[in-house]
């Protein structure tokens, strides 16, 4: 699996619901979601656009932030 990082315009926990919601719709997802810093961390198999299209999906302002090292 890779890890993404991707920036999502949240401003409360409605936003974040929103996130969790979409990921989960889209199946086998691991995430951790920093709504202070307004970052999704995702865990997947699916490739960069397709979190992109699902996130958006929400209807905030995302962008893909990078690829972030497995620790």
């Amino acid at each position: 699996f890779q890890k993404h990082e991707f920036f999502v315009d949240m401003t409360c926990e409605g936003c974040s619901n929103a996130v969790t919601r979409v990921l989960q719709r889209l199946g086998g997802e691991s995430f951790d979601i920093d709504l202070p810093n307004k970052k999704v961390c995702i865990d997947s198999e699916h490739n960069v656009d397709t979190l992109l299209e699902t996130l958006k999906k929400t209807g905030k302002n995302t962008s893909y932030l990078g690829e972030k090292s497995a620790q």
